[in-house]
């Protein structure tokens, strides 16, 4: 998923180049993937059972491999859309079986262990961009392209085999409600009536607010990083950035859980989006390796945590079905942001960047405000009515807060 959602990131300036795909239609692109990705996340919301199909699972990973492989096949904008939007309806497909099955079958195990499991997102952004930089003195975008449909098949196959979650038997849910009771209850010394438990709604409109901000901010920097960088670095160094992204997004999802056994969520979400703002704005205002390496870091290491921090804050404040809310916002955030941006292209990427970065601040404002009077200790009830698990449709960056 990490390959077949983000490789076109590297990509996009050897299209620029090769391809005579203007920086409007490289946004139109990158749109068309998001919207894709929105559905798809949707589809598991609406069909959960399907989240528990194996048949499902293997079908979305061939054909996001083949959306891959017939980018090359054309020049037409229209087709490359369409490739684009299946590629993001079978990436998010992949990621709401794996993170279900990944759930599900580690439930026992401890909680960084997921985390690190996640962190296959990040490396298919290393790969990938290590891929497009090995090719590109010797190869031009469609071999970009087709060296990443062969990367994806061979990660398809190692992933075939993969146990979806299994149907709860009625017993098996009934234990499950149990251990969930009794998880709820140890925010307290002893249960209470709901009427007194703490309103939360101002405090999850600006998480939501935040977290849709981020979306859009986060984004800009994740489409566009590579060609700004190369825009004012020639050579290699914006698919090397684009490395260090992915290896710095790998151990991400665990460090930030292991850091919120320490610090509120809030504080953490805070410091998260404040690092990444800067790490957006560094290769716009200063240039030079340096600085691109360092935003490179910085941005890998932050944007699945900004995530992993948002989507668990808006399960402790309770709010109903915080995480689809969440999600939602985030994900229309993603689809605005390139839209946003596009009518800034023309002058270069750098101006991109500051917007993304100043989006961001903006988001981290929100955090902020988050923090006022934050409920750290809730009053949780549990009735007779079975508490359900929101199903994980979250972003290629939203996992870890489920556990």
């Amino acid at each position: 998923m990490g390959v077949g959602r983000f490789v076109y990131t590297p990509i996009l300036p050897l299209m620029h180049a090769g391809a005579g795909l203007s920086a409007g239609a490289g946004a139109n692109l990158a749109t068309a993937n998001y919207i894709g990705y929105l559905l798809g996340a949707l589809v598991g919301i609406l069909a959960p059972a399907l989240v528990r199909s194996r048949a499902l699972l293997r079908i979305s990973l061939v054909v996001l491999t083949g959306t891959l492989a017939a980018m090359p096949a054309t020049h037409d904008t229209a087709v490359w859309f369409a490739l684009r939007l299946l590629a993001g309806v079978t990436s998010a497909l992949i990621f709401v079986i794996a993170v279900s099955s990944l759930l599900s079958h580690l439930r026992e195990y401890p909680a960084h262990l997921p985390g690190w499991a996640f962190g296959g997102v990040g490396a298919g952004i290393a790969l990938s961009g290590l891929l497009v930089l090995v090719l590109r003195p010797v190869a031009d975008w469609r071999a970009a392209w087709w060296a990443s449909a062969a990367l994806a098949a061979v990660l398809a196959v190692a992933s075939w085999n993969l146990r979806p979650e299994a149907r709860p038997t009625t017993t098996q849910a009934t234990q499950a409600n149990a251990d969930q009771v009794h998880e709820a209850t140890t925010f307290t010394a002893a249960a209470a009536d709901s009427s007194h438990a703490p309103r939360t709604h101002r405090w999850f409109t600006a998480l939501f607010g935040s977290y849709t901000l981020e979306g859009v901010g986060y984004i800009i920097a994740g489409t566009f990083l590579v060609a700004a960088i190369e825009q004012s670095s020639p050579g290699p160094l914006g698919g090397g950035a684009w490395v260090l992204v992915g290896l710095a997004a790998v151990p991400s999802s665990a460090l930030w859980a292991r850091l919120g056994r320490r610090w509120s969520r809030p504080d953490l979400l805070l410091a998260a989006l404040v690092v990444q703002a800067v790490g957006i704005a560094l290769p716009a205002l200063i240039g030079g390796a340096p600085a691109a390496l360092v935003s490179a870091v910085l941005f890998g290491a932050t944007f699945i945590g900004v995530s992993t921090l948002a989507l668990a804050t808006g399960a402790h404040l309770e709010f109903p079905r915080s995480v689809a809310l969440l999600t939602a916002g985030y994900s229309v955030g993603q689809i605005l942001g390139p839209l946003v941006v596009a009518p800034l292209l023309h002058h270069g990427y750098q101006r991109a960047l500051v917007l993304a970065a100043s989006v961001v601040l903006v988001a981290a404002v929100a955090a902020a405000v988050l923090r006022i009077g934050f409920p750290h200790h809730m009053v949780v009830v549990r009735a007779t009515a079975p508490v359900r698990q929101p199903a994980p449709t979250e972003s290629a960056a939203d996992a870890g807060s489920h556990r």
